[in-house]
């Protein structure tokens, strides 16, 4: 993926986006740990260091647990706002 594909697939979502997909895991570490389902709000885009998201863009997404993913712009997808719960008072 070049450079402008990449930020064409990031600028899609934006902070506080509900979104689904599934988490990133750094080659290094995925003998210990595996890419899972996430389903959550962005909170940021990018990982802040200049340079690094030319060719792959990060998002970080704030899980329900108060926890934080990180995963690609790629491997998610905005999901549908949840419909209010109107038989609760």
């Amino acid at each position: 993926m070049n450079a402008e594909a990449a930020h064409r697939n990031s600028v899609r979502l934006r902070v506080g986006d509900l979104v689904t997909g599934r988490s990133y895991v750094e080659p290094q570490h995925r003998s210990r740990e595996q890419p899972r389902p996430i389903t959550g709000t962005v909170s940021q885009i990018g990982s802040g260091w200049a340079g690094v998201d030319d060719a792959i863009r990060y998002v970080w997404v704030r899980l329900p647990c108060g926890r934080e993913a990180k995963a690609l712009a790629r491997d998610v997808e905005k999901a549908p706002a949840p419909l209010p719960d109107k038989g609760r008072v």
